[in-house]
């Protein structure tokens, strides 16, 4: 895919325009694609100091961090720049208003993360509505009950499974959940999105959605309006066996009233992909909580996906630097 993208590029006569590609952390054969046509540079530190050193000069950039991007790295890049993508769906990192006002093409993968980030969201729903880990806490701890009522989980089939968000993620959601015989699909947002309709998803506030739904889905971007959208009022309105899971961003979620609200019982059960900070540090009060599904952002961990997502930002980057515009255009 990534070769048949770069052979397909053309640039004009004896032009290798200057790409940075911000980790080293990828397949060493990715970077050869980029190399038959492009002076490439490849930043071997992990730290922004080592990113903005590395910067000066170029005029593309795979941003493959999700460190803040910025004017600043923009200054420093030179008037040359014309193009950065990212290789994530989620740009709550990134200014995009300086993009704009410098006229800089900006990408991103929004598509490509659909399908991987569904399926951890599944599994993080099955994992905790039956209690994976804190049965497995028990089996650790010399804890194994053979009783008819032990460990007792939440039944998917026939429940109500509210998705926070929509847009491409959410829709992917409601379609893997196809196959589960879930009784009732609902969706909040900014508005109605045609595309519920073959799922069946009904359309409803924030508090309804909280109110009805056994199962939670956060799949909406970060911004201004749902930075710790889910609190302890949030949590005081969902249903003591509810099981909620986000996939979006740690910053969504109330870190701590979501402790307490399991704590407390407010709900039943939680699966994060995402948490706050990142990493998280193991002494976090969330580690301590059985029935709290952590992963660490394993949302789009697949070989698969790395190379979809690469392909696509070097795409983005490749496109622009040969005269067109982003395959995927985030401004």
């Amino acid at each position: 895919m990534l070769e048949s993208a770069v052979n397909e590029i053309s640039f004009r006569a004896n032009y290798r325009p200057k790409l940075l590609v911000t980790s080293s952390d990828v397949p060493v054969s990715y970077i050869d694609l980029l190399r038959r046509k492009c002076d490439v540079t490849v930043c071997e530190g992990s730290t922004r100091e080592d990113i903005l050193r590395a910067t000066p000069g170029a005029e593309g950039i795979l941003w493959l961090t999700a460190d803040r991007l910025d004017g600043e790295v923009l200054d420093l890049a030179g008037p040359q720049l014309k193009v950065v993508s990212t290789m994530t769906s989620g740009m709550d990192y990134v200014d995009a208003e300086v993009f704009r006002q410098r006229k800089i093409a900006l990408g991103n993968t929004p598509q490509v993360v659909n399908n991987p980030v569904a399926d951890i969201a599944i599994g993080l729903m099955i994992a905790a509505a039956r209690r994976f880990h804190e049965g497995r806490v028990k089996i650790l701890n010399s804890a194994w009950e053979q009783r008819p009522q032990w460990m007792l989980g939440q039944d998917v089939p026939g429940s109500t499974v509210g998705i926070v968000g929509f847009g491409g993620i959410g829709q992917t959601i409601a379609k893997r959940l196809k196959g589960f015989d879930v009784g009732r699909l609902l969706y909040t947002g900014h508005k109605i999105k045609p595309e519920a309709e073959q799922f069946k998803a009904q359309f409803v506030t924030f508090n309804e959605l909280l109110a009805e739904s056994d199962f939670v889905f956060i799949a909406c971007p970060m911004t201004n309006e749902t930075a710790g959208l889910f609190n302890s009022n949030a949590f005081s309105k969902m249903k003591p066996t509810s099981v909620l899971i986000n996939v979006a961003r740690g910053g969504i979620v109330d870190q701590t009233a979501l402790v307490e609200a399991i704590k407390k019982g407010d709900i039943f059960a939680a699966g994060l992909d995402v948490m706050t900070p990142e990493p998280l540090p193991p002494t976090d009060p969330i580690m301590d909580l059985p029935n709290c599904i952590t992963v660490p952002h394993l949302g789009t961990a697949t070989r698969k996906s790395l190379e979809d997502m690469f392909c696509i930002t070097a795409r983005n980057v490749l496109s622009v630097l040969a005269g067109g515009k982003p395959v995927a255009s985030y401004i």
